[in-house]
């Protein structure tokens, strides 16, 4: 077997709202120790890398570099890239995901686009949805940057990106391609970043339905923490299990996995 390599979670893994998790600068000091080559995967589509970097420097995690993150609108601007060079898209969603799709030469428009792109954004409206719904119906390709109906917020939760499509693909009848986690396209782009096998990657996460399931169906091995959404008696309701289950990852060895 390899050096485990590891991929986390960020949202009620690294941090639950604005703050920082217990045990965070502990594990990313771990890390650093056992030169233990690491990136942030995460279903974020509103934020670009600089944003999360920037926001770990506000809440005191330092030397983590832009480079450390694969977001669910990387992927997603990279998977359009590869099958429609240069398209068009009608984009729901925050500047982070806008951005990505720039960045790989797509256009944003309101006009016959190829795609629409739903991400979570606070800007989220009833125009939004019914130009969506015309749009698909018109003929344009629903794409999701991932399936989170909530993400944990200090205090609850709030609306994430699966809620915001629910009504779209609802009111259309048609369900969109959802790139980020579960999807082993997010997996297969951050294991081929980190260099390192399947077997060989540790994927670090909060949610059963997305973390732990995705990276067990590309093989990776699976750590729940229950710093997030999913529960210890929440587990009953999966028919599959983490490889290893802690409290926060203040709690990880990796020497020990």
């Amino acid at each position: 077997m390899g050096k485990l390599g590891v991929l986390s979670d960020m949202d009620g893994v690294i941090y639950r709202g604005n703050e920082l998790i217990p045990g965070v600068q502990h594990f990313i000091q771990h890390l650093r120790d056992t030169e233990t080559k690491f990136l942030f995967l995460t279903n974020n589509a509103e934020q670009t890398p600089l944003d999360l970097k920037r926001k770990l420097e506000s809440l005191g995690l330092r030397g983590i570099e832009e480079d450390n993150f694969i977001t669910a609108s990387m992927a997603t601007a990279a998977f359009l890239h590869q099958q429609q060079p240069r398209g068009t898209a009608y984009v729901i969603g925050g500047g982070g995901l806008i951005n990505e799709l720039y960045n790989v030469g797509f256009s944003i428009s309101e006009t016959n686009p190829d795609y629409v792109v739903v991400g979570k954004t606070s800007s989220y409206n009833f125009e939004m949805i019914k130009k969506a719904i015309r749009l698909v119906n018109n003929g344009a390709k629903l794409i999701a940057t991932n399936p989170d109906l909530v993400d944990p917020i200090e205090d609850g939760v709030e609306p994430a990106c699966g809620a915001l499509l629910a009504p779209i693909e609802r009111a259309t009848g048609k369900s969109a391609y959802v790139i980020g986690k579960p999807n082993a396209l997010i997996f297969t782009i951050a294991k081929c970043k980190l260099g390192t096998r399947a077997a060989d990657t540790l994927m670090i996460g909060d949610r059963m339905d997305t973390d732990i399931v995705g990276g067990m169906e590309v093989g990776m091995k699976t750590a729940l923490v229950l710093s997030g959404v999913s529960s210890r008696e929440s587990l009953r309701e999966f028919p599959y299990r983490p490889s290893y289950i802690f409290n926060n990852v203040g709690e990880i060895d990796i020497n020990q996995l």
